[in-house]
């Protein structure tokens, strides 16, 4: 039978189907406490295979290749500050005062690191120049996003360093990878053999991020804290942000002339905001009386950005390779 062609994937589907479950099934207490450590598992797991499934000589070219990380750069810590300033004037209106502080909080953060990688493998991107992009963007956000708050928002206050979140993107992050490269004599043919699973561990594990994410924030008050009109401002607000985000980072890696994998990293890690370093540090730059509102935007970008890059995702995946040409051989004349 075929499938209508209206239907949207059974990745898609899965998200929208994750989404529902969280709203009306989030998990809380011990069960939240769960699923957090059986995620961490599922990422872990993630960087291991690729870790085992990378040559060395890909790895070397994913950490030299400086000007996709500088682009990456750009656009996570220049191109969204600039935006939420200069469209302030424009989107402002459509939602409260509180709530576009927390879209120019949304705007300073680093990219996402777990996502962002695991999609540039569902899309066949650049995986070794992405996993080092996302990664160091994280660790220059504990710097860089308290001095981007100050400049934009001129926050007073002093900020902790957080050395925890470091431990932990070396310990979750690059830890399980390393791992993998030293295993991977020993079972790097078998992890190419069975590369298809590797699409499993990467879908789950972002089925399980958006579940998690998504019970957080409606045990916390999602749908209470604002009216439905606001709500439907704020998520059109993130959506102008995140579609001249992604147009962007699509347009600026074809002018520069990237290839087609380079693309793809650069549209996942240049175009995303952690959530995870986000609610970290809103706690520590801003009262507790106002972060209930400057993470609200970032929940709901979240979870579009992981609806929306995903179909995106599932669309560069089905990409026909072009052919590649073969010169035929000499025929020797007959003497």
């Amino acid at each position: 039978m075929t499938r209508p062609r209206f239907l949207p994937d059974n990745f898609t589907l899965s998200l929208l189907a994750t989404v529902l479950i969280a709203s009306f099934l989030p998990c809380s207490g011990q069960t939240a406490v769960v699923f957090e450590w059986v995620t961490d598992i599922a990422i872990g797991l993630l960087f291991f295979l690729h870790g085992a499934k990378l040559s060395r000589e890909a790895i070397v070219a994913g950490i030299t290749h400086w000007r996709l990380h500088i682009l990456i750069f750009l656009c996570t810590f220049a191109m969204f500050p600039v935006l939420g300033v200069a469209l302030k004037p424009l989107l402002s209106p459509m939602i409260t005062p509180e709530l576009y502080t927390g879209i120019l909080f949304l705007c300073a953060l680093p990219a996402t690191v777990q996502s962002a990688i695991a999609l540039t493998s569902i899309a066949r991107g650049n995986i070794p120049a992405a996993i080092c992009s996302a990664s160091a963007s994280s660790l220059l956000g504990i710097f860089l996003t308290p001095l981007l708050v100050s400049v934009i928002l001129t926050t007073s206050g002093t900020h902790a360093l957080s050395f925890d979140a470091i431990g932990k993107i070396l310990l979750q992050l690059l830890l399980p990878f390393v791992l993998g490269q030293i295993a991977r004599r020993w079972i790097g043919g078998w992890v190419t053999k069975h590369r298809a699973m590797l699409k499993y561990v990467d879908q789950g594990s972002i089925l399980l991020v958006v579940y998690t994410a998504f019970s957080e924030a409606v045990v916390g008050g999602l749908w209470n804290q604002v009216s439905g009109t606001v709500l439907a401002g704020l998520l059109a607000v993130c959506a102008v942000i995140l579609f001249i985000a992604l147009l962007f980072t699509t347009f600026i890696s074809r002018a520069l002339g990237f290839s087609k994998e380079d693309e793809i990293t650069i549209v996942f890690c240049g175009s995303k905001k952690s959530l995870a370093s986000g609610i970290p540090m809103a706690k520590v730059l801003f009262s507790s009386g106002a972060v209930g509102a400057i993470v609200l935007p970032m929940m709901l970008f979240h979870q579009m950005q992981l609806m929306v890059c995903a179909v995106l995702a599932r669309r560069y995946a089905s990409r026909i390779e072009p052919p590649v040409e073969v010169e035929a051989p000499k025929v020797k004349p007959a003497a």
